[in-house]
């Protein structure tokens, strides 16, 4: 009984601790009567929170501090930020009421809990519904965007604390950051947010090639360090001796961010040379920014001969995001490639820090990509397009896309991102524009509407009242703002037919004499395999359905189960308790398969000893993923509820389908040299062999069967080592499993 006093009194003195921590890093934004405000809702979170405890077993008021201490110190957010991080769970956790907070805090902070509370649903680890979620947290940014910064504070101290959670939980809640949560990190240009977000997710979705990663940086951090040191020295000098107040240091790229070369450009960590960048901060005034930064550049490109492809300027033409940075490659010491990122103290912290930093320079910057984004997500949120996973895959891909300038006919300035057309171009502008568009001219030239824009055209844009938009467009087009425009116009233009269809319907199945009831109606869009009635009504307006598919339909109506509408979400049901019926929660595969119908799926192609994951489907039981399968972040944020845990058991009697690319020197007898490997050294059986030789250089895929991860590793290591080999990897194919003969 003691011991456990000891242990309060000193998690008592631990959260005091935490706390005047939280006070030192506010300190420089506090004004007159904010210190009390910040003790008032600690003390209201302490008390609120004093019996509960997180999955550690550490007191739970740690995360509230620990969420306003980011907001404060990794965002810059104020007082009102700092309040609402230490209150941000009471509403949905305890017995604390939103008129309670409003009495004791005001409006502003109650408005900013309350978005906070509505989506909480985004953190529900059974929810169905997390794209709609995501979608609702996103309409807060018409409100106030301090919601989203907050929720990104919580999601990062969740992510850092995230060892005493159970495996499926970590993968999924892994998967929805790295599809998510950082891509809007990045766009709101928290840079350092969103690389260690990235970074969390790797660790538990990939985490052998983290550590390997990790352990590779370790190892070379001290020839690394001699190296920036030595490529600093000459320029440093300079700098001062030109005038220029320079703090000037190398800083290592993250590991998420090497691995996604590792997979680019398919090599191994040996050959990645931009293991870090070199980072010039300039203490300027803001009216000498730009000559002082191009000032630093003209010195350091003096000592080392750049890349002229590898020149990114984003100090003339700030990112959506507001970011601002001189980007060049330059050949350093021993014959290296080392980016040089050149921007100011003000640019650095609006890297750093990203949309409150915004805010703070807002006066002194004509800048404003942020406001002109955030419009953009507001536009996109009043689309009526209904469907919700459409609007994220469709949002997701514009978070992370590169801009490039376009000027309209006058010269003013439109961002778009990279690979947008002359349709996106159109509407950007305005969405009428955009449906009436029929062709552009491009830099005065004539181009058709799926013309790829290049930074700096000058663009204007062709209409004709007879226009309206088509399907193919859906194909060209990357902006969400044209695609979900496009979507509804389409599905307008759907519906007016489909009406049409409708009272044709009725007709044709009049003369069949089969009702016209809505469980007709029902069986029919089964029968044909729709997705809903509209499809019906609109394919037998152009069509497609006639009466001889009517009367077909008719003969095979006896047998047709008009299965019920609550049928997926019952067989989803049944299939999680199937699963969750074992005692360890987990699905064991081998031993299941006679209990639960399970397949590998195509995507990733699993063998024994990868990391994997089941996700339950419709029609074909529980598909076996990869945790590191192409489609495994997007399955795991959208349908989280549907994962379940999986691990492999001794497979040995059982062989598995998996691709081998190898390239190396053409040389006589490599081919031979590399079968005897595989089927004699190995006893390895191979389903196909195609090999491609081009000036010297051999390329080959071999589909081989082994037994599991260690088994693929061995072999691989035995190919690497004949002659004439460079490389050996393994790539995706369509699986197949066989018995192995005994």
């Amino acid at each position: 009984m003691k011991e456990l006093v000891i242990d309060l009194e000193a998690e008592k003195k631990e959260i005091l601790k935490r706390y005047r921590a939280l006070l030192r890093s506010c300190k420089s934004t506090l004004e007159k009567g904010d210190k009390s405000m910040i003790r008032r809702a600690f003390d209201l979170a302490l008390e609120s929170h004093k019996d509960m405890r997180r999955k550690s077993g550490e007191p739970y008021i740690y995360h509230p501090i620990a969420v306003a201490q980011i907001a404060a110190e990794e965002i810059g957010l104020g007082t009102t930020s700092i309040v609402c991080a230490l209150l941000h769970d009471l509403v949905e956790d305890t017995e604390i009421s939103l008129e309670e907070i409003e009495h004791e805090f005001g409006k502003k902070v109650a408005k900013i809990i309350d978005g906070l509370t509505k989506i909480s649903g985004v953190f529900d680890y059974n929810s169905s519904l997390q794209a709609e979620n995501f979608r609702k947290m996103l309409l807060t940014l018409a409100d106030d965007v301090r919601v989203i910064l907050i929720k990104l504070a919580d999601r990062l101290h969740n992510m850092r604390t995230m060892d005493h959670m159970p495996r499926d939980k970590q993968l999924k809640i892994s998967s929805e950051t790295v599809y998510l949560y950082a891509p809007l990190a990045h766009r709101l240009g928290l840079y350092s947010m969103k690389s260690e977000l990235e970074d969390l997710s790797m660790k538990y979705t990939e985490s052998d090639t983290y550590k390997f990663i990790a352990k590779k940086l370790n190892e070379k951090k001290a020839e690394r360090e001699l190296y920036v040191r030595e490529f600093i020295a000459p320029i440093t000098g300079i700098l001062k001796n030109q005038g220029l107040d320079a703090e000037v240091y190398g800083r290592p790229k993250s590991i998420h961010s090497i691995w996604s070369k590792i997979r680019k450009k398919n090599i191994p960590f040996e050959e990645v040379y931009d293991l870090f960048a070199i980072r010039i901060i300039l203490d300027s005034k803001i009216e000498n920014e730009k000559a002082d930064c191009w000032k630093a550049y003209s010195i350091v490109t003096d000592f080392y001969r750049p890349n002229p492809d590898r020149l990114r300027d984003w100090i003339s033409s700030s990112k959506a995001n507001g970011y601002e940075s001189l980007h060049t490659t330059v050949m350093g010491p021993k014959g290296q490639w080392v980016e040089v990122q050149i921007r100011t103290k003000r640019m650095n912290e609006i890297a750093e820090k990203g949309f409150a930093a915004h805010w703070k320079y807002k006066e002194s910057s004509s800048d404003s990509g942020l406001d002109i984004w955030i419009q953009k997500v507001r536009d996109l949120l009043s689309n009526p397009e209904s469907n919700a996973l459409d609007f994220l895959d469709d949002f997701k891909m514009n978070l992370f896309s590169d801009e490039i300038f376009i000027f309209t006919p006058k010269g003013a300035l439109i961002q778009l991102p990279t690979d947008a057309t002359a349709l996106d171009f159109a509407f950007e502008i305005h969405s009428d524009l955009g449906a009436k568009c029929i062709g552009a001219k491009v830099n005065h030239k004539l181009v058709p509407l799926s013309y790829k824009l290049q930074n700096g055209d000058q663009v204007e844009i062709i209409t004709s009242s007879k226009q309206s938009p088509k399907e193919d467009w859906l194909s060209f087009v990357v902006t969400a703002k044209a695609k979900g425009r496009i979507k509804y116009a389409l599905k307008e233009e759907r519906r007016h037919i489909a009406d049409d269809g409708k009272e044709a319907l009725e007709r044709k199945l009049k003369s069949l004499k089969i009702p016209f009831t809505p469980d007709t109606i029902f069986k029919l869009v089964q029968y044909f395999k729709f997705s809903s009635n509209l499809d019906l009504f609109y394919f037998v307006a152009i069509g497609k359905i006639d009466l001889k598919d009517l009367r077909e339909f008719q003969a095979a109506r006896k047998n047709v189960e008009a299965s019920a509408p609550e049928l997926e979400a019952s067989q989803i049901e049944g299939l999680i308790r199937k699963v969750k019926a074992n005692d360890n929660d987990t699905l064991l595969i081998g031993e299941d398969l006679q209990r639960i119908d399970y397949k590998l799926s195509a995507c990733c192609n699993p063998i024994p000893g990868d990391d994997v994951f089941g996700f339950i489907t419709i029609n074909d039981g529980i598909k076996i993923h990869r945790t590191n399968c192409p489609n495994a972040a997007k399955l795991m944020s959208n349908y989280g509820y549907r994962i379940v845990k999986a691990k492999w058991t001794s497979q040995k009697e059982l062989a598995f389908l998996t691709g081998l690319h190898i390239s190396g020197i053409d040389e006589v007898g490599l081919i031979n040299r590399l079968t005897t490997v595989i089927s004699n050294d190995f006893k390895v059986n191979m389903r196909s062999i195609t090999v491609d030789s081009s000036e010297g250089i051999f390329e080959g895929s071999i589909m081989v069967y082994v037994n599991d991860t260690q088994h693929l590793d061995n072999l691989i290591k035995r190919l690497k080592q004949v002659k004439g080999v460079t490389s050996v990897t393994r790539f995706d194919s369509e699986p197949q499993r066989i018995e192995r003969a005994s």
